[in-house]
């Protein structure tokens, strides 16, 4: 079910249960007036000229379909990981998995970036074995490196940059998730699929 909402005079934030699918409908398809279309973990925000239609903007939207992401057309991005993060004790300690259980079932999955936020190029990658769902930490660290592959609730993610957060660090890894002098900086746009591989130090 879909429910539009105003959102100042040029927005319309949608909650729907598909974020991924309705977002790649509206790309897929744009609506008149519509300029651009940004995925959340549970909403999409459809921002408009503000000279939009918007009662026939909503009904549209709340007509859309979700559009099924095709797997074989799905971007994958491969990431190599060293699995030695700050937090990987206390993982296993919260799971109750040894070290390698906690490794092979966080590069088991196959990940799907849902959307972007908190800093450039960090990408919300949905996908997670249940079985590694553990909280934020209490007290966010003031500095996370760069690289750090970590997961909080039930998201994993790579942090672009140094910054600081509170999300559990499992591994690293070199790629740039961030780079302006790509012609796309961010290497994980929404939909892109993520597959983990772990690599020796």
């Amino acid at each position: 079910m879909t429910v539009v909402r105003r959102c100042g005079d040029r927005a319309l934030l949608l909650d729907v249960d598909d974020v991924g699918g309705i977002a790649l409908a509206l790309r897929s398809s744009p609506l008149p007036g519509v300029i651009d279309v940004v995925p959340g973990a549970t909403t999409v925000l459809v921002t408009h000229t503000g000279e939009a239609d918007v009662a026939a903007l909503t009904r549209s939207l709340l007509e859309l379909e979700p559009k099924v992401i095709d797997e074989a057309d799905a971007v994958t991005v491969e990431i190599p990981v060293v699995y030695d993060g700050a937090d990987l004790d206390d993982v296993c300690a919260a799971t109750g998995l040894t070290a390698h259980e906690v490794v092979a079932r966080h590069t088991a999955m196959t990940y799907a970036v849902a959307f972007c936020g908190f800093a450039p190029g960090f990408a919300y990658l949905k996908g997670l074995d249940p079985a590694l769902v553990v909280p934020r930490l209490a007290t966010p660290r003031t500095r996370v490196p760069p690289g750090s592959v970590a997961i909080a609730d039930t998201w994993s993610a790579v942090y672009p940059r140094e910054s600081p957060g509170g999300w559990r660090l499992l591994g690293r890894t070199d790629v740039a998730l961030w780079d302006l002098a790509r012609p796309s900086p961010a290497l994980l746009a929404p939909g892109t699929r993520v597959r983990f591989r772990s690599v020796g130090p």
